[in-house]
């Protein structure tokens, strides 16, 4: 007797549902708790605790409609056989447009084609109704319905330009890899990480977002200083107009080797007081460069994909994993889709490791600034951030390590204690 992959796959989807949802709730009782923890009393403002705890439920609130509705569609969608019935329409769809239903590539392009365009439907209410109800209710959303469906038309076409290779490169590796599947796969997707990760901040990224140069000033000195003293061979600082579509902030850095850039966003400078604690959330970052906290990460996610390559070469010829599916034939871009679906109590077991490894690593990362002489900086920053964006104050436990790859402002803020201590 066969094994019952869907019926297991969908069994475990309700499992995680009932699960999530039990710390969901527990999150949302620590919501509505009326006070502050006490490590935070006299540091958050009344009247900045009551907007976040507001957001904050509201945000919970909408999060159990979408991820009920969510379950039922992608649960139905499998339960129903409905990826078998759209696998042959689109191959009509193919015969229809007078080509060759039977060249893969070709069939797997109008099927993939299909599925993100529902997709999109899919996900349009929920975007709409969390951008321009929840978000604007609390005054972060600053996008125009105009500018909403132009990001949206962008991101379209990106993915019309981008995946017909990258599509048609998987299926022929597969087709023609053999016995070291798993290993071309692996060293096509980390090449095509690594080619994303260079065009992606240069081409792609200003398609939706300004990028102008820091204007000279004591804050570009600063940060200039602060990256010279640690060998971080910055070659470009930036300022990305994050405040034309919301205003919560942010700060990253990119590049390789020798030509390293970072990206403060607008509303990050705005936010702060002044510039000692834009210094310091810079600070942060930089320690996870240099503690190599994103080598590590890197790493440890291109192993992960090199097994799951592994697992997938094993079963991609498993007739009874196809048929579970409903499936009479066995298409590469199938194989990866039943594949990723029967993995997915494995990977969220990695995901909560993940997590802890992430944690540890913002503590270093704090650490690293406090040590650098930015700890009354950085629990400023903190606290203002966390204030500006409205986070949620009170945190519980279970949902926190199951959930977050931060931890919670109050053990943020115990870790750096109050006290600078330069570096020698």
């Amino acid at each position: 007797m066969a094994f019952p992959f869907l019926e297991t796959v969908i069994g475990f989807k309700i499992l995680k549902y009932i699960l999530e949802t039990y710390l969901d709730f527990r999150q949302h009782s620590a919501l509505k708790l009326p006070t502050l923890p006490k490590a935070l009393e006299g540091v958050i403002s009344q009247e900045k605790f009551e907007k976040s705890r507001a957001y904050c439920l509201e945000k919970s609130n909408f999060h159990f409609v979408r991820v009920f509705v969510t379950l039922l569609m992608d649960s139905a969608i499998l339960f129903f056989r409905v990826l078998p019935w759209f696998w042959k329409k689109s191959g009509d769809f193919v015969v229809l447009a007078g080509l060759n239903a039977e060249n893969e590539i070709l069939h797997t392009l109008a099927f993939l084609g299909g599925m993100m365009i529902w997709s999109k439907i899919k996900k349009l209410p929920f975007s709409l109704y969390s951008t321009f109800v929840i978000e604007a209710h609390h005054g972060f959303n600053k996008r125009t319905i105009w500018l909403f469906f132009r990001d949206l038309f962008k991101g379209i076409c990106i993915s019309v330009i981008l995946a017909p290779p990258i599509v048609s490169a998987i299926i022929v590796i597969v087709q023609k890899g053999g016995a070291y599947l798993a290993i071309y796969l692996w060293a096509f997707m980390l090449v095509y990480s690594l080619v994303m990760m260079t065009i992606y901040p240069i081409l792609i990224a200003p398609l939706f977002n300004k990028f102008t140069p820091l204007p000279e000033g004591q804050l570009r000195e600063k940060i200039e200083k602060l990256c010279s003293s640690l060998d971080f061979p910055l070659k470009k600082l930036f300022v990305i107009d994050g405040s034309t579509r919301s205003t919560h902030s942010n700060a990253y850095m990119y590049g390789f080797f020798n030509n390293k850039r970072i990206v403060l966003y607008d509303t990050l400078i705005q936010q702060c007081k002044n510039d000692e604690e834009v210094v310091a959330v810079l600070a942060h970052e930089l320690g996870h460069w240099k503690l190599n906290h994103t080598v590590y990460l890197f790493i440890s996610g291109q192993i992960r994909m090199l097994l799951k390559f592994g697992g997938y070469a094993l079963l991609r010829n498993s007739s009874s994993l196809f048929q579970s599916f409903g499936f009479d034939t066995q298409p590469v871009i199938i194989g990866l889709i039943i594949f990723q679906h029967t993995i997915t109590p494995i990977q969220h077991l990695v995901r909560f490791a993940s997590n802890l490894v992430s944690r540890a690593f913002e503590f270093q990362a704090d650490d690293f600034a406090k040590k650098l002489g930015y700890a009354s900086s950085l629990r400023a920053s903190l606290v203002r951030l966390q204030e500006e964006n409205l986070s949620a104050m009170n945190i519980d436990p279970w949902y926190s390590a199951y959930h977050r790859s931060h931890p919670p402002l109050v053990q943020r803020l115990a870790a750096i204690g109050d006290v600078d201590k330069k570096a020698d």
